[in-house]
């Protein structure tokens, strides 16, 4: 008898416990703990796997993302090699060796595309970017879908799995277009020693200079 009712015990223990991994994380602890650990970061250092799907292709590449607040970022491609895109706070520069060309633009005009990496740049705020969202569990990690207030962005959706400490492992940005870039992230640096040389871009004296950031 005895046994019998340590059996039932054990059922419902286990049961119990398996309700509570299937409830939803609790979502404002979660946010706020993402938030701040961001947003009191001076910089960054980060390896990304970047990953972009679209209906024709996919490709992979990925390097190391440094960050200074405010504004700067410096995405160094490892694969493929020599890639860069650097911000100084104010213009874009865009490198692709392979086509000796480099882009420059105004950081306003690139937002739209770089918003949801926001929290990187230390300025989230998701309730002021995201209407709605969709806590699970992921493991121990947290996947939060979140659909931002605006429908006239490029962007319709935007997932960020956060592990228990708050550290952004991964960013899935669904596309107007359909198509997703996806983003891991791992050997996160918090307020590592950056240089300034960084942020700042001189481009290779043989290759095209498209150059819209003079224009109103």
């Amino acid at each position: 008898m005895r046994q019998l009712v340590y059996i039932s015990f054990l059922t419902v223990a286990m049961l119990s416990a398996a309700r509570a991994a299937d409830q939803p994380p609790k979502l404002d602890p979660i946010l706020k703990g993402i938030e701040d650990r961001y947003n009191k970061a001076k910089t960054v250092q980060v390896d990304f796997v970047q990953t972009y799907t679209d209906r024709a292709r996919k490709t992979t590449e990925k390097g190391t993302l440094f960050l200074q607040r405010p504004g700067r970022m410096r995405w160094q491609y490892s694969s493929p090699a020599g890639k860069l895109w650097v911000c100084d706070g104010k213009i874009v520069s865009a490198y692709d060796p392979a086509q000796k060309r480099v882009e420059k633009s105004k950081l306003k005009n690139e937002e739209d595309l770089r918003a949801p990496f926001a929290f990187l740049l230390g300025k989230l705020d998701f309730h002021d970017q995201f209407r709605r969202f969709e806590p699970t569990p992921e493991g121990s990690d947290t996947k939060i879908v979140a659909t931002p207030k605006s429908d006239k962005l490029l962007y319709i959706e935007v997932t960020f799995v956060a592990s228990p400490d708050f550290t952004i492992k991964r960013v899935i940005v669904k596309g107007q277009d359909g198509s997703i870039m996806d983003y891991a992230f791992e050997n996160e640096k918090r307020d590592p020693l950056l240089a300034d040389a960084l942020f700042k871009f001189t481009p290779p004296g043989d290759v095209e200079v498209v150059d819209s950031s003079k224009v109103n």
